[in-house]
């Protein structure tokens, strides 16, 4: 190749592939320095240039005049040094042509080697540059191919992955069927960059809400949290920030039109939409939807504990087929739902009413009349009845005020309560 047409060449591949022609003849100066260091000496000094218009290569090795040599690959004497340029002395520098007969081969090999890696490098890094702010946005590909069970998708100019466990589990694809996913991540790889895309993520559901619902997009409606059984079911909890505008009702669209897409695009998955509520109650009796909840009991604030009462007829509905209503609601809200038909309420609380009357019969003025009397009431122990006040228990059929203040002052010393504390509800 001539210099003038090589210059021609890099300038060229310089405009396709983007790279500065600065930056592919440094690289390439580099190389040639590495290839003449097997002619030369691994450690020697050597200084290769390719001029800026001719294109012509020069390489030079670069040695310190010394009077005795330790390192010669760095070190030459002052005799040996005369040979190259008169009157030089000890400490100074002396340069002389690389000692290589072929030395435009090994400069045009090593140019396209390095031109050929080097362009590669640029590439994947521009992918990447491109696909990584992309992260979190939804792309269609086509299958390309199959590798184990995950699927490879053809976005155009990469490749990404579509792991198993980011699959929904009911749908199959063949090669060359349109694949649509929110890209998970974009991480650096060898090849090119590792584009891993998701269909059962939360986050697919809650980009596809986006698109498909124009308040959501605009944030007049807003998604405040997503869980899923992709495929299947999943609660997605919406909050208008306008009051003029129903969250629910937004996101169903005209006749369900905009919900039944986004259930269409996610093989069918059932999508229950749940108003956002600040109150625990409400909260936790809405997330249980579509089952309809009678009453909700704090079990414990602390631990997140709650008891759902829902009717009879409710209740599979409440639980869900192998408990995934109820599963998914309890991750929603981060609570531990305790859920009860009223049925099993009431037999719940005539056993612990059972349970409870022989320790309340046991107390000084509770015989079994007035224990069953209390239990009935809903005073099932004996801390509860020491809370109890006189006018409480007097409200009560068949208890006096001196019978209620001898019953509340037996439970409060059964229960270690001390006498002169307060009664309180």
């Amino acid at each position: 190749m001539a210099k003038s047409e090589l210059m021609g060449a890099l300038e060229q591949i310089a405009r396709e592939k983007n790279i500065p022609v600065e930056e592919i003849l440094s690289m390439i100066e580099g190389a040639v320095v590495s290839s003449l260091r097997k002619h030369v000496g691994k450690d020697a000094d050597i200084r290769a240039t390719i001029d800026r218009e001719s294109g012509q290569f020069s390489a030079v090795v670069v040695k310190k005049v010394v009077e005795t040599v330790t390192e010669p690959d760095l070190e030459i004497t002052v005799e040996a040094a005369q040979k190259y340029k008169a009157g030089v002395g000890i400490g100074d520098e002396v340069s002389y042509p690389a000692p290589a007969s072929d030395f435009a081969r090994i400069a045009a090999q090593t140019a396209k080697q390095v031109l050929t890696q080097r362009v590669r490098e640029v590439e994947r890094d521009k992918l990447y540059e491109e696909f990584k702010p992309k992260e979190g946005e939804i792309v269609s590909g086509a299958v390309h191919r199959f590798l184990d069970r995950n699927i490879i998708v053809d976005l155009g100019k990469t490749e990404g992955i579509l792991p198993l466990r980011e699959q929904i589990r009911r749908e199959r694809y063949g090669i060359g069927a349109n694949v649509r996913a929110v890209i998970l991540r974009v991480d650096k790889a060898q090849r090119g960059p590792a584009v891993v895309l998701s269909r059962a993520s939360e986050l697919f559901l809650s980009r596809l809400m986006e698109l498909e619902i124009p308040e959501i997009g605009d944030k007049t409606v807003e998604v405040v949290h997503i869980v899923r059984d992709p495929g299947f079911r999943s609660k997605v909890i919406v909050k208008s920030n306008d009051p003029k505008v129903d969250a629910i009702g937004a996101c169903v669209g005209l006749r369900g039109s905009r919900i039944r897409s986004i259930m269409n695009e996610v093989a069918g998955e059932r999508i229950d939409l749940i108003p956002y509520a600040d109150e625990a109650e409400t909260a936790l009796a809405n997330a249980l939807a579509p089952a309809k909840v009678s009453g909700v009991r704090i079990l414990n604030a602390d631990n997140h504990v709650a008891e759902i009462l829902v009717a009879e007829e409710q209740l599979a509905l409440a639980i869900g087929k192998d408990g995934q209503n109820v599963r998914l609601a309890q991750k929603l809200t981060g609570w531990t739902l305790e859920v009860k038909s009223e049925g099993q309420k009431t037999v719940d609380a005539v056993a612990a009413g059972a349970a409870a009357a022989p320790a309340l019969a046991a107390l000084e003025g509770v015989g079994p009349k007035t224990a069953d009397t209390l239990v009935k009431a809903g005073i099932t122990d004996i801390p509860r009845l020491a809370a109890s006040t006189v006018e409480n228990l007097t409200a009560l059929s068949g208890i006096g005020e001196k019978t209620a203040a001898r019953i509340i002052a037996s439970a409060k010393a059964a229960a270690g309560v001390p006498s002169s504390e307060a009664s309180a509800e």
